[in-house]
């Protein structure tokens, strides 16, 4: 299968491109580089064995999207193209919903005209909203997103059903990620966002580093077994192995499949930053500050449905994702 992956030079496109190539597919990585390095192609091919295509060319530009497909036989779109800082999305959201949304409707066009029939999309807990109880399943009715970017996966989704109900021939795989973190074992696909972190364990690692002076951790009077937030951290390895699954997936499927990819057990903040002391040996200064808005106090996966389905499961440690996060902390791949 000849797969092109949009965004596939970010932290988690990366993983997944050399996922795809260690399963014996042919990998074409189309990225602007507006939030990736280059330099992480060579990687890619280090870690996955064979060469891949790399195409610097915006998704929202249909013509030069167009031009991609006319010289290369695509069979099947991972599409992770997308602006995704949640509080930038606040204050540019015309520039989110343009890009985002623009983004997949120039892949579905240019696929109908190709007659590209497999799509995998990048989507996230974040549909679920905050009023859904966990752990949160597929079948669960989408809640209100808190933020712009979160509003641009669920409009994403929305126009994906939409395009599959109209063409009985495509296949979509919507994939919900919670929170990926870590990095490839070997130390060359980590995660280096630009400027301050959005994500709690690029935080720490910078922490750790001597970057920043201290982690801030946003409230401890939650409902939870030590008052700090709890997340689904998910090892980035096993969520690239779950595009694999699902890529396998649409080559005898139709329709929409919905699928959560998370651990399905729920991490706090402060055992995060044990977790990652012990894993590491690293001390991690923090400090108590107040909730912030929007934040709720758990989010974690059910993930029933992508054992049956994709016949897929997340089997990395905690100590393993913090272990592989420090590791890959000078290898400027993915943002």
């Amino acid at each position: 299968m000849k797969v092109l992956m949009t965004g596939g030079a970010g932290f988690i496109g990366s993983n997944t491109a050399a996922a795809v190539l260690d399963a014996g597919h042919d990998v074409i990585v189309l990225d602007n580089y507006c939030n990736s390095d280059p330099g992480v192609i060579e990687r890619i091919e280090q870690v996955g064995g064979r060469p891949i295509v790399d195409i610097r060319c915006d998704v929202t530009d249909r013509e030069e999207v167009r031009r991609v497909f006319r010289e290369h036989k695509v069979d099947a779109v991972v599409h992770f193209a997308g602006l995704k800082a949640v509080g930038e999305s606040v204050q540019q959201p015309v520039r989110y919903y343009r890009n985002n949304l623009d983004g997949i409707l120039t892949m579905l066009e240019v696929m109908a005209e190709f007659g590209v029939k497999r799509f995998v999309f990048s989507s996230s807990a974040t549909v679920y909203g905050g009023d859904n109880q966990v752990p949160f399943t597929e079948e669960m009715p989408l809640g209100e997103c808190t933020n712009p970017y979160g509003w641009t996966k669920r409009m994403g989704e929305q126009i994906l059903r939409d395009a599959a109900a109209a063409d009985p021939e495509l296949s979509v795989v919507l994939l919900r990620y919670f929170n990926p973190v870590g990095g490839h074992e070997s130390g060359l696909l980590g995660e280096h966002p630009n400027g301050v972190p959005n994500n709690l364990m690029p935080y720490i690692v910078q922490v750790a580093q001597g970057k920043r002076e201290k982690l801030s951790v946003f409230g401890d009077d939650y409902d939870t077994p030590d008052g700090t937030g709890v997340r689904d951290y998910i090892h980035v390895t096993d969520l690239a192995k779950g595009h694999v699954a699902a890529l396998e997936y649409t080559l005898d499927h139709t329709g929409v499949e919905v699928v959560n990819l998370g651990t399905g057990h729920g991490v706090s903040v402060l055992e995060l930053v044990q977790a990652f002391e012990k894993a590491t040996g690293c001390t991690v200064p923090y400090e108590i500050a107040p909730r912030r808005a929007g934040d709720i106090a758990q989010c974690y996966a059910k993930v029933d449905k992508a054992q049956k389905v994709l016949n897929w499961r997340a089997d990395k440690t905690v100590e393993e994702m913090c272990r592989d996060s420090w590791n890959g902390r000078n290898t400027k791949a993915g943002q």
